[in-house]
């Protein structure tokens, strides 16, 4: 796919994960020539806080930024659990330390899946680690970068309840009717390519909730995301920024315009929802 007029912004990805650490320059090569402008590189635990602020210089004005505390820990699948307010306590000075070149928080947010969140103390854990991160965000006047697994409505109505009003909501699969929710306070959703992995057919479209929002939410409310290395096209192989093509030209399809349209209206969103890209964008 040839990007038409706007370039492309993927608003989501991890680009610090070991799975790009041999070939992430050819990756970004790649990225380049698909017309991309920019690439939000999120974390998810302190420990690659300072590999992505690296990334973010080497690859100055292309990967910006940003640093946050996922609501699951641990690198290995094996040592996953839920986050506590420590995690974030070893976070927050290293946060506030690089909080002028950040392009947000995140990746933050809720995640109740059960193999994480079985008590309900851990997900009361996970709401102050969330609240505290959205305070965060609102006195250093950044955007917040926000994942919600297993927890539409939780995380939808905290942050309401929060204030947050710079909020990009990344492969939310809660109801679309929630997500609207959303849409009335401002928030903005990312779709990935994974997307087209319940059905590519017309007459299989609106088979799942994922689907289902990309046809219910306006076009005015939506960004463009990859989740490299994850939520690729395929399961179990990796996913690149590249990809982004595929989440522009589904959009396109189930809304009945062209990809470039897609691609012009969701780079305007992202630079409203992140001052930091329309700055940089705007040199």
């Amino acid at each position: 796919m040839e990007a038409v007029g706007a370039g492309l912004v993927d608003c989501h990805c991890h680009l610090s994960a070991p799975d790009f650490d041999q070939d992430l320059d050819h990756v970004l090569q790649k990225a380049r020539k698909a017309n991309f402008v920019a690439l939000g590189a999120v974390a998810e635990h302190r420990g690659e806080f300072e590999k992505i602020m690296e990334l973010s210089k080497r690859y100055s004005g292309f990967i910006l930024p940003c640093l946050g505390v996922h609501p699951v820990q641990g690198l290995l699948l094996q040592d996953q659990r839920s986050v506590t307010l420590k995690d974030l306590d070893e976070a927050v000075p290293i946060i506030e330390k690089y909080r002028d070149q950040l392009l947000a928080i995140g990746e933050v947010g809720l995640d109740f899946s059960p193999r994480f969140a079985n008590t309900d103390e851990k997900k009361e854990e996970q709401r102050q680690v969330l609240i505290s991160q959205v305070q965060l965000a609102k006195r250093l006047n950044l955007p917040l970068n926000v994942h919600s697994r297993s927890a539409g409505r939780p995380t939808i109505n905290l942050l309401l309840e929060q204030g947050a009003d710079k909020v990009l909501l990344h492969a939310f699969d809660g109801r679309p009717s929630v997500a609207m929710e959303g849409v009335r306070a401002g928030y903005f959703f990312s779709i990935p390519p994974s997307i087209i992995r319940s059905g590519q057919l017309p007459s299989l479209f609106f088979s799942s909730k994922k689907q289902k929002l990309v046809k219910q939410l306006p076009l005015t409310s939506l960004c463009l995301e990859t989740d490299s290395p994850a939520l690729g096209p395929e399961k179990q192989v990796r996913n690149e920024p590249q990809n982004i093509s595929v989440s522009a030209e589904y959009i396109a399809l189930v809304k009945g315009i062209s990809v470039g349209e897609v691609i012009e209206v969701t780079t305007q969103n992202a630079c409203k929802l992140f001052p930091k890209l329309q700055q940089l964008l705007q040199k």
